[in-house]
């Protein structure tokens, strides 16, 4: 077989199939996979669990057996249900991640295909451009100005310039850097194009056999001394004990429980130096009461737990998260940098419009499918045109020129798709339908060149005109040409299109000539076209050693017209863009179009409104770069809409942004937008059409590439923030109730003068595991917010621990510890005469009844309070009456409320329900919890429960009536059903 036939052939699905169960998918090993240990270790080593350890150690110190073998059930309980929910989220994460793992476009089946880099196999016809990184050893079959950086395997800051004919007899002896006609596995290709073969995947690979593919990561500089080595091997190793790795807020609750971790030491020490020391048996089982009341145990499990359900359903709503940070980073958002093209629009092109100077203008019409040239009808000057007509073909004589250069200029390809072995699917259309691969606009051009019978294929077919050279596209030239040399005569034709304010300059035109196009092209963009400029030249043969230089290839050229592309905004773009209007979210178009063409499409999704415009709300970006920094900062507002935008004006954009403290999300997609991806608050690539250099650089990747999904994602980060807060407020309360609580009753002298706890070290256990763990896992389930996209932004320096939260859980905490206190009180010294019989700590005997009768009415009244908080606090400032008025109305709509979150009301309706055996069951409740059952008490645990609702709801009241934090306009939103 001829490397011809290789490179249109390619390998058939079968061959392909083998030779993946053969060879085993394209990774290195152990890439991807999740570590048991690390996971293990993660539940293992934080300050929570260390609490627990030392309880443990103490119990078994004091010889209660029954104590100990509870706890120590109750942290492996804790270490199985961590490792099992983290282990799931882990691979989890790694499945989500292989949605923007990079693919490669490969010739199977004589048809060009995407696929993932993984599925490739040796004997592949892989097709390299600009962006991509090479996903396998590849020999070369054909390079065009194909240059790759290989400083990954060679520490060459250069890239090296690629030759598929080049032939070297060195063989193996030759190194990689002077291998000039291989392109390796996680190199990047920084200029032209190419075809290879695979000859090496995953770990036969070069970098396989280094086992190191970094894909965008830079190497880690190793320390020559052993003694530093040593001591940030030690320093990693401490954090990653203390959980001081991970995302910022998982930092933040790691350093939170090591600050619990401080206080139940220091609570500890309290109830010692309030027995004088004496530190018996009685002392010590105090004093592990109050460290494990201080810990909420479920904290790191739910906290897990939440994290990896928002991953999710941010793939669910087409986001893949690739760093964790930008999770919990999106919903803070204030303002969002978006590209035009694919993002806002649909990113399905079609040539809308056709000029030329002879002709006039031809319009494409009524187009449904978009890769279809039969598709659609044609109109000159408002009249019928067909080619098949008699008199179309002086018509055709005159659109000849362009179609010629927007066909042969152009590197994608529009095909129908032939019978395939495995029958229609999603990859594998019916035959006969149309498919394209390459960028959209191309693709648009491609097409219009078919409908007359004038495509790439058919110019090609004959072999007369081969290619001679082309200069790629380049953002900042905004244009790109290139150059088939005749068989026939021996003349060389250049082919040019761009930007018009790129090709105009370079066009062999007067000034009058040029004032007589410039309308013609305000005309065409002001319908929201995107106008390209086409032009072509000949040279003769003895000129064609110049065609290297790109300035004389690209000078002197002959216009042969204008091709205006329209690209329809996406139907829900304008509804998302209203979205962040409401939620305090400034939205700014950043493209590459005309300014005319940006500023229509902006209207059209309602970025820009013509009440609201001012001087600097629509710019080129040529003149927002020639500003300085201080005349940016000075101006009243940054444009809403910066056109002719390129990689410079972007990066300039998020700096401007950042200096005027706002929080930004760039999208991007091409290699020249890995900067300002990387500089952004959170960067976003685009998952179809993005570049791999691109998608390395970003934070999440938008597999279906829209700006709705953006939006999505904002949204659910808010809602994800929101659930934090919730479960941290509801933990939080439990704990600071039993605290306050416990040191109080240090007062409580038992007839040794020893203090008698009114809440054991098993009924806190039982409450903070079983009780709220489950509803905290509810809470962190809860859907997002009726008012959650009215609300502004909210301040990121400030994080998870707002004044809002911190207040309250103060005030629902301590009156929560109060009311416990009570109730003890009421049992105690009420209807028990203030007997607090003999070692009621540590076994039940005849003098303990009045003791662990109050235990038992404490642990309903905090298990109560706890499950009422969890409904309570699924708002922070609307009644408990009143909770979603936008989504239920009515008088009972408190039910709806508190029902459509399933598991959250199963939570609750359980830990009301268990709370009975736990108090009634005999021997148990004496022996393991050491309370007993109750009676009449059930009262004051009603009554406490009554007082703690009417505190809150009177707090709530408190913050809607004086616009306190979450409370700010909420009796307006009341009224209005929001």
């Amino acid at each position: 077989m001829t490397r011809v036939d290789i490179v249109r052939n390619g390998l058939s699905n079968t061959e392909a199939t083998k030779r993946l169960e053969r060879d085993g998918p394209n990774k290195l090993d152990g890439a991807g996979t999740v570590s048991i240990g690390e996971v293990l270790l993660r539940q293992v080593s934080n300050s929570l669990t260390i609490v627990l350890v030392i309880a443990m150690a103490l119990s078994y110190g004091t010889l209660d057996f029954i104590e100990g073998a509870v706890i120590t059930a109750v942290i492996l309980l804790n270490i199985t249900l961590g490792f099992i929910q983290d282990f799931r989220a882990e691979r989890t994460m790694q499945s989500l991640l292989s949605l923007a793992a990079p693919s490669s476009h490969v010739i199977r089946n004589k048809m060009i295909e995407i696929i993932k880099a993984e599925m490739l196999v040796v004997g592949d016809i892989v097709k390299l451009s600009t962006g991509v990184v090479a996903p396998a050893d590849l020999r070369l079959l054909e390079s065009v100005n194909l240059e790759i950086e290989e400083a990954l395997l060679t520490g060459e800051s250069l890239p090296s310039s690629k030759n598929a004919e080049a032939v070297l007899n060195t063989g193996h002896d030759t190194s990689i850097g002077d291998r000039i006609n291989m392109a390796y596995s996680g190199t990047t290709v920084t200029r032209g194009r190419g075809t290879g073969i695979v000859v090496a995947t995953g770990m036969k690979t070069q970098v396989g056999k280094v086992a190191s593919l970094l894909r965008g990561d830079a190497a880690e500089a190793k320390d020559s001394n052993p003694l530093m080595r040593y001591l940030k091997k030690l320093g990693k190793g401490i954090k990653n004990v203390l959980g001081l790795v991970g995302t910022p807020m998982q930092v933040k609750l790691s350093k939170f429980a090591i600050l619990l971790f401080g206080l139940a030491v220091l609570l500890a020490i309290i109830v010692f130096s309030a027995n004088k020391w004496n530190v018996d048996n009685e002392v010590i089982l105090y004093g592990i009461c109050v460290a494990v009341a201080v810990i909420p145990e479920s904290l790191i499990a739910v906290m897990t737990i939440t994290i990896a359900a928002g991953v999710k359903a941010m793939a669910q709503g087409n986001v893949v998260i690739r760093r964790m940070a930008a999770l919990e980073a999106i919903g803070g958002v204030t303002n969002i940098c978006s590209d035009k093209t694919g993002t806002l629009t649909q990113g399905k092109m079609v040539a809308h419009k056709v000029w030329t100077p002879d002709l006039g203008v031809l319009s494409i019409k009524d187009v449904a499918n978009i890769l279809d040239p039969n598709d659609g009808r044609l109109e000159v000057g408002n009249l019928p045109f067909s080619i098949n007509q008699t008199s179309a073909s002086h018509n055709l004589t005159m659109l000849k020129p362009i179609l010629d250069a927007v066909a042969l200029c152009n590197f994608a390809s529009v095909f129908r798709t032939s019978p395939a072995a495995q029958g229609p699917s999603e990859k594998h259309p019916p035959t006969g339908e149309w498919a394209a691969v390459g960028d959209p606009t191309e693709i648009a051009l491609q097409v219009l060149a078919m409908r007359f019978n004038n495509g790439k294929d058919d110019l090609l077919k004959g072999g007369t005109l081969t290619p001679e050279m082309e200069h790629q596209f380049d953002s900042s030239l905004k244009r790109m040409s290139v150059a088939y040399k005749s068989q026939t005569t021996g003349d060389v034709e250049v082919y040019a299109k761009g930007a018009s304010e790129a090709i105009i300059p370079i066009l062999d035109l007067s000034e009058k000539e040029e004032a007589a196009l410039m309308p013609i092209i305000e005309g065409l963009a002001s319908e929201g076209l995107r106008v390209l400029c086409i032009a072509s030249k000949r040279i003769a043969p003895e000129n064609e050693r110049n065609l290297l230089d790109r300035r004389f290839m690209e000078s002197n050229l002959k216009l042969q017209g204008l091709v205006g592309l329209y690209d329809p905004p996406r139907v829900e773009t304008f509804d998302a863009v209203m979205k962040c209007n409401d939620a305090g979210i400034a939205v700014h178009m950043l493209t590459g179009d005309h300014l005319s063409t940006a500023t229509a499409i902006a209207q059209k999704v309602g970025i820009l409104k013509s009440d609201q415009q001012t001087a600097h709300s629509v710019m080129r970006a040529q003149d927002f770069d020639r500003l300085s920094d201080a005349e940016i900062d000075a101006m009243s507002s940054l444009p809403v809409v910066l056109a002719r935008c390129s990689p410079t004006t972007k990066v300039r954009m998020v700096d401007a942004l950042s200096r005027r403290k706002a929080f930004c999300v760039m999208t991007g997609d091409g290699v020249n937008d890995a900067p300002a991806l990387k500089r952004a608050h959170v960067g976003i690539a685009m998952g179809i059409n993005g570049t791999d250099v691109a998608k390395d650089a970003a934070d999440m990747v938008l597999t279906d590439d829209n700006f709705a999904s953006i939006v999505k994602a904002v949204e659910e980060g808010r809602r994800l923030f929101d659930n934090i807060q919730k479960f941290l407020l509801h933990l939080l309360i439990s704990n600071i109730a039993q605290v306050i609580l416990l040191l109080i009753a240090l007062a409580f002298k038992d007839t040794n003068g020893n203090s008698v706890f009114p809440l054991s070290p098993l009924e806190i256990l039982w409450v903070n595991m079983i009780t709220s763990s489950f509803l905290a896992l509810g809470l962190g389930m809860e859907e997002a917010q009726a008012d959650i996209m009215i609300r502004q932004p909210r301040d990121l320096d400030v994080g998870v621990f707002t004044w809002e939260l911190i207040c309250d859980k103060m005030l629902y905490g301590s009156w929560a510890g109060i009311l416990c206190l009570v109730s003890f009180v009421i049992v105690v010294y009420g209807a028990g005469n203030g007997n607090l019989g003999t070692n009621c700590n540590e076994e039940w005997n005849e003098s303990c009844d009045v003791v662990f009768r109050a235990r038992a009415t404490v642990f309903g009244v905090l298990s109560f309070l706890l499950l009422v908080t969890a409904w309570e606090v699924k708002h922070f400032s609307r009644s408990l009456f009143n909770l979603d008025p936008a989504r239920f109305k009515g008088k009972f709509s408190i039910f709806k409320a508190l029902t459509y979150n399933r598991f959250l009301l199963w939570a609750v309706v359980a830990g009301f329900l268990i709370t009975f055996p736990v108090i009634y069951i005999p021997v148990v409740n004496t022996t393991v919890f050491k309370h007993k059952a109750i009676g009449w008490e059930w009262g004051v645990v009603f009554g406490c429960l009554i007082c703690y609702v009417a505190f809150v709801e009177t707090w709530k009241a408190i913050k809607r009536r004086c616009g306190i934090w979450s409370g700010m306009g909420q009796t307006l939103n009341i009224r209005e059903g929001v």
